[in-house]
């Protein structure tokens, strides 16, 4: 991918007219860069681009080699791109001729290698294995929660600190007579991390509570997905067995989740327990047969151990969120790499995020195994950007705040540097939210790109690991699959090292080649696989699970 690099520069593609600023350059800062030599119009803050050539009004710009914007204004050889001078703009796109040759990486050495995991009777492997608790409507949010408190801290799962240490300190301040001001600037001393203790089932991971807003006086295409995206969770490599509470009355029916499920696995076998509380009556027995059949289900689902599993058996959900200027040249091509080897080791791979897919539909439709499934990719990502535009905002609003700050200052740009995570391998198969991954290779899924919602699909969709990549910070996590957090930059990894697991900011620096940086993230996902090693974002219980109700959501 880069063709043309300084320590101070990098010009991504041969066709570009703008380059990324790798530190910050200084008014009169010398370029050369083969026939070009210019200086530095303005200061450039890192992570930001400038012209190589002047651009008038209505010029377009070019990065990664794709359309990525026009100048609204004349912008100087060596001057800044922000939004006061550049808007949103992309080429058209139509059913094109396969492009189905790629860089398949050499994975010699990875052939043969096997992580631990815990192996289903569909012949799926879980990264991991747990219980899962959850209400088919957000009526029973509060006995979902009445559960946790019981089930949790005693059977040993509870680890997060809680924070009560340092209550206590301001509470004894105050009562001591100190003021507001003092309060404020006093030293408290960290909470201890409250001890996991002995688990009482050794084999099971954890319970989950996966609470929600949904399943009732919504649409009823809201409920069918919700009972998909929950099936999807159910039947999930990573989950042993579940709890679900009813209501009864609402749009979310127990038949639809059932056969939901039946869709996903016709021979499902799993321990599942369905409780509808307008039967049951009291809330009293609602509970009380949710901790007895609960806890003879956890009996059942400890009978289940790691045992070795080939490559093959990872699905892998590809996430960027809190998104930089130096993501599109660091954390996402080494992710893309990564995504290319598990292809090659005939792995399962997942990208997703349609409205950070845009300005990218023509190279990613030519790379769809066939017609169908291009013209599938295609007529989704139409659809979804109508609706978003019908409701006043399309994909071109979906850079945020934070990712124009650091560079990302059109969709286009965010969208050409959040595509490099798919790598170059073809595309498979084109899936609409909540459906199941059953292709091996690389699989698009329509989703957002809100973080957490994306994160949410991709595992009801199969994924048993998540990479996510991210240049700002940014703590999501998920229930159920581990979630690898990698920076962009090493002033990241340095400054939030309790969220972030790896670092590629090492591919700016120049100590290491994205190849290189793609074979130590295999390397570490195996372990994680096999649970030698806890992500960060598991350590801090950072179990984020948002349905998307299927609407405008960027």
């Amino acid at each position: 991918m880069i063709k043309e690099n300084t320590d101070i520069f990098l010009k991504i593609h041969p066709d570009d007219n703008v380059a990324v600023a790798l530190q910050q350059l200084k008014t009169g800062t010398e370029i050369n860069l083969k026939d070009l030599n210019f200086t530095i119009s303005e200061d450039i803050q890192a992570k930001h681009k400038f012209a190589l050539e002047p651009l008038q009004p209505g010029a377009e710009v070019y990065m990664y080699g794709i359309l990525v914007g026009k100048a609204t204004r004349f912008i100087p050889q060596g001057g800044l791109l922000s939004v006061n001078n550049l808007e949103h703009a992309t080429n058209d796109f139509a059913l094109g001729k396969r492009e189905l040759e790629w860089n398949k990486p050499v994975v010699n050495d990875f052939i043969g290698k096997t992580f631990n995991g815990f192996h289903r009777a569909d012949g799926s492997v879980g990264t991991a294995n747990y219980w899962l608790v959850i209400p088919l409507v957000f009526c029973e949010n509060r006995n979902i929660d009445v559960l946790k408190e019981a089930l949790t801290t005693k059977l040993g799962y509870k680890k997060a600190a809680s924070y009560e240490n340092e209550v206590d300190q301001l509470i004894n301040l105050y009562n001591t007579g100190q003021t507001a001001e003092a309060i404020l600037n006093a030293d408290l001393l960290d909470s201890e991390e409250n001890p996991a203790g002995n688990r009482l089932f050794k084999n099971i991971d954890g319970i989950k509570f996966l609470n929600h807003t949904l399943g009732c006086g919504g649409t009823r295409l809201d409920s069918e997905a919700l009972c998909g995206l929950l099936a999807g969770y159910i039947t999930h490599p990573n989950v042993a067995g579940a709890t679900v509470l009813s209501l009864g009355c609402q749009h979310a029916q127990a038949s639809i989740l059932q056969a939901e499920i039946t869709k996903r696995d016709p021979a499902f076998n799993k321990p599942l327990v369905i409780l509808e509380q307008q039967k049951l009556g009291t809330e009293y027995n609602l509970l009380q047969q949710a901790l007895k059949q609960t806890f003879a289900g956890l009996i059942e689902a400890n009978n289940i151990s790691r045992q070795p599993a080939p490559l093959s058996k990872l699905c892998i959900g590809l996430e960027c969120g809190g998104s930089d200027g130096f993501s599109g040249i660091s954390a996402n091509p080494a992710l893309g790499y990564v995504s290319d080897m598990l292809v090659a080791l005939d792995g399962s791979v997942i990208l997703s995020e349609f409205p950070e897919l845009c300005g990218v539909e023509q190279e990613l439709s030519n790379r769809c195994a066939d017609d169908q499934t291009a013209n599938r990719f295609m007529d989704l990502m139409i659809t979804y950007n109508k609706k978003a535009e019908s409701d006043g905002s399309g994909f071109y609003a979906n850079p945020s705040p934070g990712n124009i700050k650091d560079g990302l200052i059109t969709d286009a740009i965010k969208s050409a540097g959040a595509a490099k995570k798919g790598g170059t391998s073809p595309i498979t198969a084109v899936l609409d939210y909540p459906e199941k991954v059953t292709a091996k290779g690389l699989n698009l899924l329509c989703t957002p790109g809100s973080d957490v919602e994306s994160t949410t699909a991709e595992v009801g969709s199969g994924a048993n690991i998540v990479l996510f990549s991210t240049g700002l910070g940014t703590p999501t996590g998920n229930p159920i699959t581990p979630v690898i957090k990698l920076s962009s930059n090493t002033a990241l990894y340095e400054r939030m090292p309790d969220i972030i697991d790896i670092n590629c900011g090492t591919i700016i620096e120049g100590k290491e080649t994205i190849q290189q940086a793609g074979e130590r993230i295999l390397n570490f996902i195996i372990k994680v696989a096999s649970g030698e090693l806890e992500t960060k974002a598991t350590q801090l219980g950072q179990d984020d699970f948002i349905p998307w109700k299927r609407g405008v959501s960027l």
